[in-house]
């Protein structure tokens, strides 16, 4: 069957193709009907082909899953019912208020994203709809501490902020304990509290799935008032340095502090550095007397997370492979990757903020 106007052929049609009539034909002789196509074709066609269909309209859309909590990266498929069940046109079309959470294809199918809720509404060409409310859980995969190792002395205290991760789990628990009470005390917060000189491991375990990392924590007598002065822009929580700005040498942080003990700095592999070498992420600065460790203090420089004192491209390639976990770090220089010291998984964000820093667009801050 031929659709046109003016004898000129628009499209053809098949037997069974249903068309909605916008206007009766009243001419005389032969009648042509104005008829408009589901794809928005609008032509003539002559009467004695068409059959008038009296068509049931969707009524109600009911949606619904046998549990309407899915995991993240679970897929299922949406059960779904039309009433009445004569509808003529039940096709839908199918929409998620939040894709980054649950998205959904055209065949009603949910792939959870991240953890979260979203709706999810199905609508019919005659505009009726059915919602659905789904909710997405992140299970507990892995742990991470920031903390390998400490250095407290006797009164100090310290927070461990664990990551866990995927970072959007959605139980975020753990458990703290510590092998010697008496030495290290834990509180049910992470903060650790150093009572008495001595050696021993505090435990970090989540709730979900019983992920477990350890911290070896040294207690140390307290060091004697003035015996080590940094000057003020030097940030000193438990054994750890922060406030030096990239591309520090040796003997320009040497001229920062104020002490009676020997001081040596090592890099992050061990390697003892000279005035002339930069300060970077990793580096331990040790204060002796009479060739004992008095304390050691670890850096860190937030953006370096090559351990090399400098913020660098090197530094965007290192953090994109730890992103991507071609080649993850760990302990301190998660710290340093995590540029806005919020406690986070290094992640694009600070990509960008590195990247921003090397343009000289906005600085990474030290303090």
């Amino acid at each position: 069957m031929d659709l046109g106007t003016s004898y000129e052929v628009i499209t053809s049609v098949t037997k069974d193709e249903v068309m909605t009539r916008i206007a009766k034909g009243k001419q005389t002789g032969e009648l042509w009907d104005r008829v408009k196509l589901e794809n928005g074709i609008v032509g003539y066609v002559f009467q004695n082909y068409l059959e008038v269909v009296t068509e049931t309209q969707v009524e109600q859309i009911n949606l619904s899953l046998e549990n309407t909590t899915i995991q993240k990266n679970e897929s299922v498929l949406l059960k779904v019912e039309i009433l009445p069940k004569e509808a003529n046109n039940q096709k839908l079309t199918y929409t998620s208020s939040n894709p980054q959470i649950v998205s959904v294809d055209s065949t009603g199918k949910l792939l959870g994203i991240s953890s979260g809720t979203a709706i999810i509404t199905a609508k019919s060409k005659n505009g009726v709809t059915g919602t659905l409310n789904v909710n997405v859980y992140s299970k507990v995969e892995g742990l991470q501490l920031r903390e390998e190792k400490l250095t407290l002395q006797i009164g100090e205290k310290y927070n461990i902020i664990p990551i866990i991760l995927p970072e959007d789990a959605n139980n975020q628990k753990v458990n703290y304990t510590s092998e010697n009470d008496n030495i290290v005390s834990v509180d049910s917060s992470g903060v650790i509290t150093a009572n008495e000189a001595g050696n021993t491991n505090v435990k970090v375990i989540t709730q979900e799935g019983n992920f477990e990392k350890q911290i070896d924590i040294t207690v140390i007598q307290k060091i004697p008032e003035g015996a080590i002065i940094f000057e003020e822009n030097i940030n000193i929580n438990g054994d750890e340095i922060t406030g030096i700005q990239p591309n520090t040498t040796v003997k320009e942080f040497l001229e920062k502090i104020t002490t009676k003990y020997t001081i040596e700095i090592e890099n992050y592999l061990g390697k003892k550095l000279t005035e002339n070498d930069f300060l970077g992420t990793g580096c331990k600065v040790k204060f002796l007397e009479q060739n004992q460790l008095i304390m050691e203090f670890n850096i860190i420089l937030y953006g370096d997370v090559n351990g090399d004192g400098k913020i660098n491209s090197v530094d965007l390639l290192v953090l994109q492979r730890h992103i991507l976990e071609i080649k993850t770090f760990s302990g301190v220089f998660l710290k340093a990757g995590n540029t806005d010291k919020s406690g986070k998984r290094p992640s694009s964000v600070d990509l960008l903020k590195i990247q921003r820093h090397i343009l000289g667009l906005k600085l990474i801050e030290q303090t």
